[in-house]
């Protein structure tokens, strides 16, 4: 789908001008360019003519369809005094249903330029209209922040919801990443971490006014898991390792100490630690090369009653923020996945895996809570 150019605020202005905005039955012309109201400087004043009746509108306009750019311009709808008989009204290039229906419940006029809008004059006009869709490419600073290496941004502030600095964070996540640190690929840089807060604190998902703090962590989250995307055809081992099933964990962290590798299960096998969850006698493993993990473990390959699943990946996220088994064996290459991880795997499974997701969510959140205190 391609998107048109938001329009400057001279083009608007000429299009007010010209009588090409409105709802039917309204029409809307231009009567000021960047009035001044109440000691508070306005885009533009417009009259709403419906048959031979007007009203006339304080404009605020956003070039950007932001939830933040809304608020914004709905906060300084809601705090205009209408002393001369002016009445608010928010423009942006698209407006969202919800933020119609929201517009519409606060009694604030809102217009977009893909026909969607509502306009209120109290007492004798109320025009709402829906439906349309988005034109308009707004912003775009990195593809998805949610997907691939810039979402492990996003998954760290799920651990940690307050920092001070860009800086911190960049350090942080460099610190987390263990797949980079272990073997060398590429680190996060400052630029991808300032665009993807940028673009969550666009989305009101975290505030920067005083440091970086975390305001939705829910929403955050639920981007996280939309954005999910699990790898296709990833190269897969399973061997039958001589060892007790409960007692793999204990061999897995002896069997890596002072190796150059890592060893990370997976989401759905490291569930237990975060909720209640019996699963099947075999624990699966992210490894970034699958024969040497072998060597280092031992096992025989088979597809009968395998203890042991190694799935060879490369994928940063999936190795993010995983766990040492014990804190007395820190040098071991084995590790659990982060909460996170295990949440995004487990709403890609069953109707039980998403059940148990809940329970991760839960912890997830409640640390959030306990991070803010």
């Amino acid at each position: 789908m391609e998107y048109r150019k938001v329009p400057s605020e001279i083009e608007i202005a000429e299009w007010l001008n010209q009588g090409q905005l409105g709802l039917a039955p309204l029409r809307l012309i231009s009567t000021k360019f960047q009035p001044l109201y109440d000691g508070k400087e306005w885009n533009f004043e417009v009259e709403a003519e419906w048959g031979d009746q007007k009203a006339s509108f304080a404009v605020e306009y956003k070039a950007l369809s932001t939830p933040k750019a809304f608020e914004q311009a709905l906060w300084k709808c809601r705090s205009f005094a209408a002393t001369s008989g002016v009445l608010p009204m928010l423009m942006l290039p698209f407006l969202r249903p919800t933020q119609l229906d929201e517009l519409e419940q606060a009694g604030i006029s809102g217009i977009d330029f893909c026909g969607n809008g509502v306009v209120i004059v109290p007492g004798k006009i109320r025009v709402f209209r829906t439906g349309n869709r988005n034109q308009f490419a707004t912003y775009a600073p990195i593809k998805n922040i949610y997907r691939k290496n810039t979402s492990m941004v996003a998954r760290l502030l799920l651990i940690r919801s307050r920092f001070s600095s860009v800086q911190e964070i960049l350090d942080e996540t460099n610190l987390r990443d263990l797949l980079a640190r272990k073997t060398g690929k590429t680190q996060m840089s400052l630029g991808t971490v300032s665009k993807a807060l940028k673009e969550m604190e666009n989305e009101l998902i975290v505030d920067r006014s005083k440091g970086i703090r975390v305001l939705q962590p829910d929403k955050l989250l639920d981007q996280l898991e939309k954005n999910c995307k699990p790898e296709k055809d990833t190269p897969r081992l399973r061997l039958k390792v001589d060892c007790e099933f409960p007692l793999l964990s204990q061999y897995l962290s002896r069997a890596t100490i002072g190796k150059d590798f890592l060893l990370v299960a997976t989401g759905l096998s490291s569930a237990s630690r975060y909720a209640t969850m019996q699963r099947e006698e075999i624990l699966s493993l992210y490894c970034p090369d699958l024969k040497s993990v072998q060597n280092a473990i031992g096992g025989k390959e088979t597809d009968r009653f395998p203890n042991v699943e190694l799935i060879q990946t490369n994928e940063q996220p999936q190795y993010f923020d995983a766990r040492p088994d014990t804190e007395t064996q820190p040098v071991a290459g084995f590790y659990w996945a982060s909460p996170v991880q295990t949440f995004l795997e487990l709403m890609q499974g069953d109707k039980r895996d998403r059940e148990t997701a809940d329970q991760v969510r839960d912890y997830l959140l409640r640390s959030q809570g306990e991070n803010n205190e």
